[in-house]
Parts: structure tokens; sequence; C-alpha cells
């Protein structure tokens, strides 16, 4: 369980890193995801994105 709960934190984290570049493929605009400013900043948490490319990754990695 706190494996999962690892991998879901880098996720999001190297989502929210990488959110322009997704964008432009639909990643992030899900229901689900939240968007919002805070301290002069916008801050994106990608969650529905998160799960949604885990079910890919672990539905490729069964079939591999």
């Amino acid at each position: 369980m706190i494996k999962w709960l690892i991998v879901t934190v880098l996720a999001l984290v190297l989502f929210s890193g990488l959110m322009p570049l997704l964008r432009r493929f639909g990643i992030g605009r899900l229901p689900g995801d939240v968007e919002f400013r805070a301290f002069g900043r916008s801050w994106a948490l990608p969650i529905a994105s998160t799960v949604l490319l885990s079910l890919i990754a672990a539905l490729v990695s069964r079939l591999i």
C-alpha cells in the first residue's frame, strides 16, 4: 500500500512539472484535475490524469 502511495505522489510531482507539455495531449484537463492559484503561483493537481496513466501503465506491464 505504501509503495502505491509513493508512486502516486511522485507521479503527481512529475505531472505538475510537465503540465505545459502534457496539456497539448489533453492530459491535465480531465474532470478531477484541480488547478488553483495560491501565493501568486498557479498550482495543478492532475489527480484524474494520474489515475488514468497509472491504469494504462499497469495494463501495459501486465500484458508484457
